[in-house]
């Protein structure tokens, strides 16, 4: 299921100081910037805070040269009790050239209260209890 209420998109420009020694976009940084896209469509669908619980199966399918624009993607697929996955797609362009699918990844994200703790969402999407008066 994906929610697109939640779906965001950041924008952001490859600066040399963002860059690794072949100047390319640095890893750590490539994972600075998806987290960042995961975190805000994380909030904006759980309407609470949230925290990062595990990053699976990230990819750097292509690297993304100094000087060129990247475009995250990020939308919630689950969401759980307290829980929610999003999915991030980064994609780099060239001044003159099309998008090439560079960055994807899986986050684990948790809603949290006032001290940390882990929240239930309020628009989650939970199987009702069936009760006697309701067909099963």
């Amino acid at each position: 299921m994906t929610h697109r209420s939640a779906a965001i998109e950041l924008t952001d420009i490859v600066f040399p100081a963002h860059a690794n020694h072949y100047g390319t976009l640095f890893g750590g940084n490539a994972l600075l910037l998806m987290s960042k896209a995961a975190f805000l469509a994380a909030r904006t669908f759980a309407k609470s805070d949230v925290v990062m619980a595990s990053l699976g199966d990230a990819q750097f399918l292509a690297p993304v040269p100094v000087g060129h624009v990247l475009r995250l993607r990020a939308w919630v697929t689950r969401a759980g009790r307290s829980s929610l996955t999003v999915c991030v797609t980064g994609a780099a362009e060239a001044p003159d050239g099309e998008p090439r699918p560079s960055l994807k990844g899986l986050f684990e994200m948790v809603a949290v209260d006032g001290r940390g703790r882990p929240a239930r969402l309020r628009n989650a999407y939970l199987h009702a209890v069936p009760t006697d008066k309701e067909p099963a």
